[in-house]
């Protein structure tokens, strides 16, 4: 479970060393706001808040309202009741800069927490085009809290992932200049073994040739080339019985039709250093417009990634 930090007016630089978090495989380090006893929550105004930013990604005030303060003095947090309203009304504002050099594309999971950490609802926003040196704002809601839920208190940058962003996945319902939509599903575990799924889209209006497996490119934190990892055609004896043996044939999309195929690993730590691979460069094939997507490759010290054929899929 992820766990938040108070930020506490007066005492910023007593814990500031306490709003960095560790966090596994992909996901990045958190940091919270949360209202003060000093502010007019219980109005439901915005309570600005002073934090580090999290890979550019900043959370500037947060709103929590029907709040009471609480009964002693020296608590400085202001607890929410719960709301019978369908929407809570808790949100918090947020800006994302963009420190580097090209133009990107983040996309930002916020915690919603109660004051232990415990996380009662989250939510994923993505801010696209951020051009070098600029940034945008933005507010995320909770909305309606889910049924038996504790007091929310907080809101956390959970995690931040950032893509270029001539390469990002498009938004739903948007066809890019390509023609072809590319995405990935949220994938499957089991017992360690892993299954990202990857789905085609011919959103354009020619026919689209597929040759067989996508062209990847394995991909760190810093968006530079990860090597020393192993990518089969097929299972490469990962698991049998997966479809990923299946061969490959080519195949042509009509417009409206779509392709799958996927990637599958197993997170096995042994001997040596664990291997994480957050972004994967994805070419449905040669020559392909890339789309970089985040599947947060957790390869342990396997060394080994399987790519299966592109496969018609079923209506």
């Amino acid at each position: 479970m992820r766990t938040a930090t108070s930020l506490l007016p007066g005492v910023v630089p007593a814990v500031a060393a306490l709003l960095l978090l560790t966090a596994c495989g992909a996901e990045r380090a958190g940091v919270s706001g949360t209202a003060g006893s000093g502010s007019t929550a219980g109005a439901g105004a915005a309570v600005p808040v002073d934090e580090p930013a999290v890979d550019g990604v900043r959370i500037t005030s947060v709103t929590i309202p029907a709040a009471t303060s609480s009964p002693t003095p020296s608590d400085h947090v202001v607890h929410a009741d719960p709301l019978p309203a369908a929407d809570s009304g808790i949100s918090a504002t947020y800006e994302v800069t963009n420190s580097g050099g090209r133009a990107l594309t983040y996309t930002v999971l916020f915690d919603f927490t109660t004051d232990s950490g415990a996380v009662m609802g989250d939510h994923s926003e993505t801010v696209r085009s951020v051009a070098p040196g600029a940034t945008k704002r933005g507010t995320v809601r909770l909305g309606a809290p889910a049924p038996g839920s504790s007091r929310v208190s907080r809101v956390k940058v959970a995690q931040v992932t950032r893509v270029p962003a001539a390469e990002a996945p498009p938004a739903p319902g948007v066809c890019p200049p390509s023609g072809i939509r590319l995405t990935n599903d949220d994938g499957d575990a089991a017992m360690g073994l892993r299954v990202v799924g990857m789905r085609l889209e011919n959103c354009g209006k020619r026919d689209y040739a597929l040759d067989g497996y996508p062209r990847l490119e394995l991909l760190d934190d810093d968006l530079a080339p990860v090597h020393g990892v192993q990518i089969f055609h097929g299972s490469g004896g990962i698991s049998t019985g997966s479809g990923f043996d299946d061969p490959a044939r080519p195949l042509v999309l009509k417009p409206g039709q779509s392709a799958v195929s996927g990637l599958m690993w197993r997170n096995l730590t042994e001997f040596g250093t664990a291997v994480n691979v957050p972004y994967v460069r994805v070419r449905a094939k040669e020559g392909a417009a890339p789309v970089t997507v985040t599947p947060h490759l957790d390869l342990g010290t396997t060394g080994k990634l399987a790519v299966r054929a592109w496969t018609r899929e079923a209506s």
